[in-house]
């Protein structure tokens, strides 16, 4: 793949004089290094683009003016009479409360009116959201126009619509699989299982059931992906399941930490999606040039740190970049805690980790699935968290709790020869390897 070159940052060298202000949740911690003490900051490639809201609104309106490989959505809706539409769910950033006043507008303007149109957040296994939480997502005015719903991934609400090639078997939500035009949005970043989000995602796992969310999952035992790329058995899963349920018309933003859109796709699923791709795969990824003693990684604040279960991605991403044996230290609120009560479930009664792992890799079981990550990362470093998490749950994890976040930082860094690097968006920053 070719990467532009805006994602290759130079890393530059900071004297410790200015004190790093890390997210935590919705508010910063302060971060005191050792004095004279530098560092290397690992982040994306969040120089070159110019953001504000407005330019997010243009972005977004001049992607659905022009889609790729598509008619335009008010061409497409004139010969229907009932519209879904697929959004994302709160633990991501994508900023769907702009999305849908535009969407809603190509809509109407083909003659379909609010009451012939829902809308589904695409769940996939995550937990549901409260009315006020689905007010907040989609904005109180559209929540006011347009029927709402949380996806619900028992099988009893979703129709088979037929088995991959790989076996995943596809079980779709009943409303999205009957309503004759679906309309799928989300936000394209890498993604450690299938490559890269967005796209087909909002469907499969979105709108799927849980016995096709674990089946697709279970896959990850079996195919690796690169972070960036979406060309891996997983990811052709997705699309192999879309063409079983095909999603209309797609708008895709690619975001940075404050939800500012830096470029929007619209039109054809697989080729709106494969632009935005390209360019979210050389946006967060960074090449692994140097290995460091110490990591000190924030997952990006929320809605990245809202549970252990987001979380870990930060961690993973930061394993990447620390030298084996040595040690990270994450900041994750994580007010919602583990984020899956599987996960919390398996650590807080099975027996030794080992014994889960094998457990896992023996039948894939959906959220306690995490428990293999935790394990990657701790084949690799030692790591602490400085959280909300109830200590008991960060001891069982493995983990060491970082009461105090600077008392550790400065443990840690006793070593005056330790190299250390902060990567202040976890999440958003993937690792890129030499091929």
């Amino acid at each position: 793949m070719n990467f532009p070159l805006s994602s290759i940052l130079i890393c530059k060298r900071k004297e410790a004089c200015a004190i790093p202000e890390l997210r935590y949740g919705c508010t910063t911690v302060s971060l005191e290094l050792p004095s004279g003490r530098t560092y290397d900051t690992l982040t994306y490639g969040l120089e070159a683009l110019e953001t504000s809201p407005q330019l997010s609104q243009n972005r977004i309106r001049e992607a659905l003016a022009a889609p790729i490989g598509a008619k335009r959505l008010r061409e497409l809706a004139k010969a229907t009479s009932q519209a879904v539409i697929l959004i994302s769910d709160g633990t991501r950033l994508c900023p769907t409360g702009l999305l849908l006043p535009p969407l809603l507008e190509e809509l109407n303007a083909a003659g379909l009116g609010d009451d012939q149109v829902d809308i589904v957040v695409a769940l996939g296994a995550h937990r549901k959201h409260t009315p006020d939480e689905l007010k907040r997502l989609v904005g109180a005015e559209i929540y006011a126009r347009v029927r709402v719903h949380n996806h619900s991934a028992a099988s009893e609400d979703c129709v088979y619509m037929g088995t991959t090639s790989l076996g995943t078997p596809v079980e779709i939500n009943r409303m999205v699989a009957e309503t004759p035009l679906r309309i799928a949005t989300g936000n394209i970043e890498p993604h450690a299982m299938v490559g890269i989000s967005g796209g087909v995602k909002a469907l499969v796992p979105g709108v799927a059931s849980k016995r096709t969310i674990e089946s697709h999952h279970a896959l990850s035992l079996t195919y690796k992906a690169v972070p960036g790329d979406p060309h891996n058995p997983l990811h052709l899963d997705l699309e192999e399941a879309e063409q079983l349920v095909p999603i209309h018309f797609l708008l895709n933003v690619i975001v940075d930490h404050n939800r500012h859109v830096l470029k929007a796709v619209a039109g054809h699923p697989a080729e709106a999606h494969r632009k935005g791709a390209e360019f979210a795969a050389g946006w967060f990824t960074r090449q692994v040039t140097e290995l460091y003693d110490v990591v000190v990684v924030s997952a990006g604040g929320a809605p990245k740190d809202l549970q252990m279960y987001q979380a870990l991605k930060a961690l993973r991403n930061a394993a990447a970049f620390v030298k084996p044996e040595g040690t990270l230290l994450l900041v994750a609120e994580c007010p919602e805690g583990m984020g899956n009560g599987l996960f919390q479930h398996w650590i807080e009664t099975m027996g030794d980790r080992r014994k889960m792992t094998d457990k896992l890799r023996e039948r894939f079981v959906l959220g306690a699935h995490k428990i293999l990550h935790v394990e990657e990362v701790l084949s690799r470093a030692r790591v602490f968290i400085y959280s909300s998490l109830p200590r008991h749950l960060i001891e069982l994890l493995g983990f060491y709790p970082a009461e105090d976040l600077n008392a550790t930082a400065q443990a840690l860094l006793q070593d005056p020869d330790a190299k250390l690097a902060l990567m202040p968006f976890g999440s958003l920053t993937y690792p890129r390897h030499h091929h």
